[in-house]
C-alpha cells in the first residue's frame, strides 16, 4: 500500500472491510462535499436516511473548492466514516448525493443525484478549466459572485458567461448528463434547462426544496427563535445579509463597480453599521448579521470578528451561518441583503427586504430572483435609516415571484427526495414517513452591549419615564430629553468610565470575583468620581442599583417587561436627576417606557453591608468638562452631550 493509500479509511469501506465491520450487507450511501455551503443542503437530506439498517452513510470531499477551511470540523462533527477523496473513487457506492458540480464526479462508481445548494440555478459562472472538475493547479479569478463550484476561466466582461449548474460546461461529461438525477425545485427550471442542455433534461427531477421547507414548517415557532435572539416586546429585529464576493453587501467592490447601476461595486457596510447605531434606537432595534460561509471560512471566523468587533460591542449578534440562519431568517422584521439565496428565502417568506448590493450581471436575466433584484426596494443612502426600514415593515405588501418560484411542491422535498435518492438504489423505502429534521430552537443569545451608549431621557407625570438608547453613535442623535452616558464596566476603552453617569455591568449576583451587588457598586461610585448611579444586572429582569449617597435598590420588573435591565437603571438616573424621591419610586413603581413599549418594575430598597469607607457625595462635572471630554473618546458620541440636569 502506498502512502496515499496508507490514508485510506478500513472500516466500513475497504480491501478487509468485511473482516471488520458488523453489518457488511449494507448500501453505501455517499455524501460528496465540496465546502462547508454545499454541506448545508446535504445536511438538510441526511436525515432522510434514519432508521435504515441496511444503509451505511459516508463522507468524502473533493477538495476542488477554494474554501476548504471548516469542511474538516464539520465532518467531523457529523460523525461519519470519512473517505479520502481518492478512496471515495475507488470505491463502488450505491448511490452519491452532492450539492455541487465541483470534483471529479464523473469518476464517482455509482448513481450520482445533484441537488441545488441555494434557490435554484440563478448564478453566471466562468466555464470549467479544462482539466474540467478536478481541482486547478491554476490560480485562476470567477466573474463576479461565482460560487467557486468549479474551476472558473476568466471571461471578458463582454461575455455573459453562461449559468451555473444549467449550461453543458458542468452538466455534460463527455457529451452525456454527468448525474443519473438533477434536482429542481420548480417547472420553471425545466423551462432553462431545457434551452441551455437539452441533454440533460431526462435526468431532472421535480423534487422542491428541503431547506425552505425546514423553514416553512418551523413558522409557528417565530416567537421563541425571536426571544433566543434576544428580541424583546416591541422590538423589531433588522437582518443584515451578505453572500460572498466583492459585489455582495459585505464585498468592497473589488475597486470598480459590478457595471449594472444596481447597487454593486460600493463598499456599502462600512457606511452601513455606524448608522445602524446612530439611528436605531438600541430598546427598539435589534440587529444581526447572517453571512455567507464562504465569507466565515474564507477570511476566517475571527477576521470576521475583529472586522465588525465595533458593531459587535454595540449589540451586533453574529448567527451561525451552518445552524441559526434560517431561525433569524423567520425571526426578522426585515432584511437588509443582496442578491443571495437567503435575502431572496426572505422575501420567499414574507419578509420585506432592503437591497443593499444588487448586481444583475451576476445573475441569469431569466431566473425569478433577476426579476426580484430589479423590482425590490433599495437602500437609499441619502434618506434616513430607520424611516426607510419602518416605512417598509409597515407598508409591505409580500411578492408573489419568491414564494412561489422557491419551490413548486412546499412541503413534499422530504417525500419526493427519499422517493428518488432510494429509486436510484433499487431499493425499498423504509416504511416510516420521509421526514426532515425540525429547526432546533437557537441558544439563547441576549443583546449584549459594551460600548458606551448615549440615553435620552424624558420624566412624565406619573411614575413614568421615557428612555431612548442609542449604543456607541457616530453622531449624537437626535430627539428630546436630557441626555447621559452609560457606560458598561468591561468597556473596550476603560477612560469612559471616568466620564459616565451610570456605570454598569451584568453577573451572578453571588459571583465572589466582584462581591455582592451592593458592595460592587459602592466600589464603583468610590472609584468613578463623576458617576451618579451604579447599576449590577443580576438576570434578565433585575438589577440592583445604588445611586451617590443614596440607598441601594433592587430593580425587578413585571411579568410581561422584558427589557435590558440597564434601561431600568437609566431610568433611575433620569428620576433621581429630575428631583423625585425613592420614596415615590418604591410607593408606586416605575413604568418605563422604550418607543411604544411599557415595562412595569417595581422598586424596593434592599438591605446592605456598604464596603469600608462607604461613598463619598462629590461634585458633579458641569457640561463643558463632559463635552471637552468626550472629544478625544473613541468609543463615544463624538459631539458634547447635554447634562440631564440642566438640559444644556
Amino acid at each position: 500500500m502506498d502512502e496515499e493509500q496508507d490514508q485510506w479509511i478500513r472500516v466500513p469501506v475497504g480491501d478487509d472491510a468485511a473482516r471488520w465491520a458488523t453489518r457488511v450487507r449494507c448500501r453505501r450511501v455517499l455524501f460528496v462535499v465540496h465546502n462547508v455551503t454545499s454541506a448545508t443542503r446535504l445536511l438538510d437530506v441526511l436525515p432522510l436516511f434514519h432508521d435504515d439498517l441496511g444503509a451505511q452513510l459516508l463522507a468524502t470531499c473533493t477538495g476542488s473548492s477554494a474554501f476548504r477551511s471548516g469542511v474538516a470540523d464539520l465532518l467531523a462533527d457529523l460523525g461519519m466514516p470519512v473517505l479520502p477523496w481518492e478512496q471515495a473513487l475507488a470505491t463502488p457506492v450505491d448511490l452519491a448525493i452532492s450539492a455541487s458540480f465541483g470534483g471529479e464526479l464523473a469518476a464517482i462508481q455509482g448513481p450520482l443525484i445533484v441537488l441545488s445548494h441555494g434557490i435554484g440555478y440563478t448564478k453566471r459562472l466562468a466555464t470549467p478549466s479544462t482539466e474540467h472538475r478536478a481541482p486547478s493547479t491554476e490560480h485562476q479569478a470567477p466573474s463576479p459572485d461565482a460560487d467557486a463550484d468549479a474551476d472558473a476561466t476568466v471571461l471578458p466582461r463582454s461575455v455573459s458567461p453562461p449559468v451555473f449548474g444549467l449550461a453543458p460546461d458542468w452538466l455534460l461529461a463527455d457529451g452525456v448528463p454527468l448525474a443519473d438525477a438533477l434536482v429542481l425545485s420548480h417547472p420553471e427550471q425545466f423551462d432553462r434547462l431545457a434551452a441551455a442542455c437539452p441533454e440533460a433534461l431526462p435526468t431532472a427531477v421535480l423534487a422542491g426544496d428541503p431547506c425552505f421547507d425546514r423553514m416553512l414548517a418551523a413558522r409557528p415557532y417565530r416567537d421563541r427563535f425571536r426571544r433566543a435572539l434576544g428580541v424583546g416586546r416591541g422590538q423589531r429585529l433588522v437582518l443584515l445579509n451578505s453572500t460572498w464576493s466583492p459585489w455582495s453587501l459585505l464585498g468592497d467592490g473589488n475597486g470598480e463597480g459590478a457595471g449594472d447601476g444596481g447597487g454593486g461595486g460600493d463598499d456599502a457596510l462600512p457606511a452601513l453599521l455606524p448608522r445602524l447605531a446612530s439611528e436605531l434606537p438600541a430598546d427598539e432595534y435589534r440587529v444581526a448579521a447572517v453571512l455567507h460561509p464562504n465569507i466565515w471560512h474564507g477570511h476566517g471566523p475571527g477576521q470576521i470578528r475583529a472586522w465588525l468587533d465595533r458593531a459587535r460591542r454595540a449589540g451586533l449578534a453574529l448567527i451561525d451561518p451552518l445552524e441559526d440562519w434560517r431561525q433569524a431568517l423567520l425571526a426578522a422584521d426585515v432584511v437588509i441583503g443582496d442578491h443571495g439565496s437567503v435575502t431572496y428565502y426572505a422575501a420567499a417568506l414574507g419578509t420585506p427586504v432592503l437591497l443593499g448590493a444588487a448586481p444583475l450581471d451576476s445573475l441569469d436575466p431569466d431566473a425569478p430572483i433577476a426579476d426580484f433584484i430589479r423590482t425590490a426596494p433599495r437602500f437609499d443612502a441619502r434618506a434616513p435609516l430607520r424611516g426607510q426600514v419602518d416605512a417598509l415593515i409597515e407598508s409591505h405588501i409580500p411578492q408573489p415571484g419568491p414564494m412561489r418560484f422557491t419551490s413548486s411542491v412546499p412541503g413534499e422535498a422530504a417525500v419526493r427526495l427519499r422517493r428518488a435518492f432510494y429509486g436510484l438504489m433499487a431499493a425499498p423505502e423504509p416504511p416510516g414517513p420521509a421526514l426532515l429534521l425540525p429547526l432546533p430552537l437557537p441558544d439563547p443569545e441576549p443583546a449584549l452591549r459594551t460600548a458606551p451608549q448615549y440615553v435620552l431621557t424624558r420624566v412624565l407625570a406619573g411614575p413614568e419615564v421615557v428612555v431612548t438608547r442609542y449604543a456607541d453613535p457616530a453622531r449624537e442623535p437626535g430627539g428630546a430629553g436630557d441626555a447621559h452616558l452609560a457606560v458598561h464596566e468591561d468597556t473596550r476603552d476603560p477612560g469612559q468610565l471616568g466620564l459616565a453617569d451610570v456605570v454598569f455591568r451584568d453577573g451572578a449576583p453571588d459571583d465572589p470575583r466582584f462581591g455582592p451587588p451592593g458592595r460592587w457598586a459602592a466600589e464603583v461610585l468610590d472609584r468613578h468620581a463623576q458617576c451618579a448611579l451604579a447599576a449590577y444586572v443580576t438576570g434578565p429582569s433585575s438589577c440592583v442599583v445604588r445611586a451617590r449617597g443614596g440607598d441601594l435598590l433592587r430593580l425587578t420588573a413585571g411579568p410581561e417587561a422584558d427589557a435590558d435591565p440597564a434601561v431600568y437603571a437609566s431610568a433611575v438616573h433620569a428620576w433621581l436627576a429630575a428631583g423625585r424621591t425613592v420614596t415615590a419610586l418604591v410607593e408606586g413603581g416605575l413604568v418605563v417606557r422604550t418607543g411604544s413599549t411599557a415595562h412595569h418594575v417595581v422598586v424596593a430598597t434592599e438591605a446592605d453591608r456598604p464596603a469600608a469607607g462607604g461613598t463619598r457625595q462629590r461634585p458633579s462635572p458641569t457640561p463643558a468638562d463632559r463635552s471637552t471630554a468626550h472629544a478625544g473618546g473613541a468609543d463615544t458620541p463624538r459631539a458634547g452631550r447635554r447634562s440631564p440636569r440642566t438640559g444644556s
